[in-house]
């Protein structure tokens, strides 16, 4: 069975129900998810072969920049090759963050959900 990781961070709970969720699913789908608070999160994610990242927009349509942002930045050089999906909410702008983050993802070399992921 592959092993999948849901890594997320949630100020109000939101973004932690939907990881949950989407974990439900994975299994659905004959994964093995792990569903894990971005400040317990590892660090080393080789042995996963499907991510979830979930993160709600912050401030000025930003990806939470005090535990979120910096684990992000420390990983995606790891992510090439791996199935990953994006996932958060926002309640103000036009999604800017998470065209941002779309495309800051593209360029790890990672294939993306909506680049016909099966999860």
């Amino acid at each position: 069975m592959s092993k999948a990781a849901v890594i997320y961070w949630s100020g109000t709970g939101n973004t932690e129900a939907m990881a949950n969720a989407i974990a439900a699913g994975m299994t659905e789908k004959g994964l093995a998810p792990e569903v894990f608070a971005v400040a317990a999160a590892p660090k080393d994610l080789a042995d996963f072969t499907h991510l979830a990242f979930g993160c709600p927009s912050m401030g000025a349509e930003v990806l939470e920049e005090s535990e979120f942002e910096p684990y992000f930045t420390e990983i995606e050089g790891s992510l090439n090759g791996k199935k990953v999906a994006l996932f958060g909410s926002y309640g103000w702008g036009d999604g800017e963050w998470m065209r941002d983050w779309h495309a800051r993802t593209q360029k790890t070399k990672a294939t993306l959900f909506d680049e016909g992921l099966i999860m």
